[in-house]
């Protein structure tokens, strides 16, 4: 009986000793965090409206790929504890995310492929979708590569062959199809995901994997080559120069796939963040104003790390042919005296050089433009990232000797209308910064540097696919909410 006494006191004791310390120490988890303390809060109704009232939700992409790291990034910057939280959504592939923003209930933002509505409407998919959708704004540009034997060249070579195009909700199927198509390629499409397509590759099952995504692509950079593979070409032919830009992939993106110093030339597309177009004066529509306002306040952080490096890409203010833009947003950018860069100057820019009469045809002419636009897009964004760093390089190399940078690729497909201008020497490249002046000018590349952040003009034309700003068009109808 004692023994039992004893420990009984023990027992009591101890319990004693525990809510002393808890006493101490004043341990209340609900005082650690706002998550932690709407969880012990889970239940009334000031805390239900409080979660659903801010909080957004952005549908990205699968696991591995660049719309989640975007998203991931979203709500690393933007989040802002009770006034806004984004909450990213893993996805299935951009028609899914398509149908998805459409009829999925609680979906508010999310990121597709520019042809995807393009693509659902001419196959009969779906009919004035566009007229449902805004978009906030034009992301990046997602290269195609084509992982394949060495025995394959370019997407030419595979006519007739095996090629897998990813799974039938995704991005990748349908700007792999629409560039087939236009071509006048017939292959042999398979639908693969993509992790289980390179093993098929490597097995000798396929001739091709196709990806669609921003360099440099996790399944790409991970595909363990033997030696017997590399990225084969895509022309950037007439077909495609009405929705697609040249690019160029060299071996920093891909090591494992080309050789060192060498470069591939392919085809991009952008990728648009995209939102339901929802009546004005809705819940809905105030919550995309919540975001819009956080998003673009905080844009710069998102261009420097340790974020995504195709943040570097994005100019907000870019137009987006055949896209309406949320009105949120472009009321935003009108603010603050954000612009896309002018046709005006373009214009001014082909009278002043005779060189321009010898663009063939309109198409020529809008082809160089939308180079013109990705380039000055890029420059802007780039200037943002790292104005000083770049002009400290400007001002040492106007005295300092440098290697030249690598010349337009006059023999290839991808530049035909800026490529005559610079073979008629009505324009010439700065060797330091890519920066295009009259030849008459001979003092154009000292003064290159400091002219190139006031009035960039075309050096490069690599980028995303953008035109004329849509917004000047008819309103499309307002389609009813979900």
């Amino acid at each position: 009986m004692r023994q039992y006494r004893g420990m009984f006191a023990a027992m009591i004791m101890m319990a004693c000793g525990v809510a002393a310390h808890a006493e101490q120490t004043n341990y209340d988890p609900a005082k650690v965090s706002d998550s932690l303390k709407a969880i012990f809060q889970f239940g009334s109704v000031s805390t239900k409206k409080a979660l659903n009232a801010n909080t957004v939700t952005l549908l990205t992409g699968t696991i591995g790929g660049t719309y989640v790291q975007f998203g991931a990034d979203l709500a690393s910057v933007v989040d802002d504890g009770g006034n806004l939280r984004v909450l990213p959504i893993i996805g299935r592939g951009s028609v899914q995310s398509v149908a998805d923003i459409l009829f999925l209930k609680g979906v508010d933002l999310g990121i597709v492929r520019a042809d995807t509505l393009d693509y659902l409407e001419k196959k009969g998919f779906a009919n004035d979708i566009k007229n449902q959708f805004t978009y906030v704004t034009k992301l990046y540009n997602e290269e195609m590569q084509v992982v394949a034997p060495k025995t394959i060249k370019s997407l030419n070579d595979l006519e007739g062959k095996t090629v897998s195009v990813d799974l039938p909700n995704g991005g990748t199927f349908v700007t792999a199809l629409t560039v087939f198509e236009r071509l006048g390629i017939k292959a042999n499409f398979v639908y693969i995901e993509q992790r289980i397509a390179m093993e098929k590759l490597k097995k000798g099952d396929l001739d091709a994997v196709i990806v669609v995504g921003g360099k440099p692509y996790v399944s790409v950079t991970t595909f363990n080559n033997d030696g017997r593979f590399h990225l084969a070409a895509v022309d950037y032919s007439k077909p495609l120069q009405s929705d697609y830009l040249p690019a160029t992939l060299t071996s920093k993106d891909y090591p494992n796939l080309i050789p060192e110093g060498e470069t591939v030339e392919t085809i991009a597309v952008p990728s648009v963040l995209a939102a339901y177009n929802w009546a004005p004066n809705t819940e809905r529509r105030r919550k995309l104003a919540l975001f819009v306002d956080a998003f673009f306040t905080k844009f710069a952080a998102l261009q420097n790390p340790p974020f995504h490096p195709k943040w570097k890409e994005v100019s907000l203010p870019a137009p987006l042919a055949g896209w309406n833009r949320l009105p949120l947003a472009q009321q935003w950018l009108d603010k603050h005296g954000v612009e896309p860069v002018k046709r005006q100057r373009f214009e001014a820019f082909l009278q002043e050089n005779p060189a321009a009469a010898n663009i063939q045809s309109e198409a020529d002419t809008e082809a160089l433009f939308r180079q013109f636009q990705a380039w000055a897009a890029e420059r802007n964004a780039q200037a943002q990232v790292g104005s000083k760093k770049v002009r400290d390089h400007a001002s040492q190399s106007a005295t300092q000797a440098a290697p030249p940078r690598h010349p337009p690729r006059r023999s290839h497909p991808a530049r035909p209308a800026l490529g005559t201008l610079t073979e008629q020497g009505a324009v010439t490249e700065c060797e330091h910064h890519g920066y295009r002046r009259d030849r008459a000018d001979p003092d154009a590349c000292n003064r290159a540097s400091e002219e190139a952040w006031r009035n960039p003009f075309p050096g490069a034309t690599q980028g995303i696919s953008i035109t004329d700003h849509p917004s000047s068009g008819s309103p499309g109808r307002q389609p009813v909410p979900r």
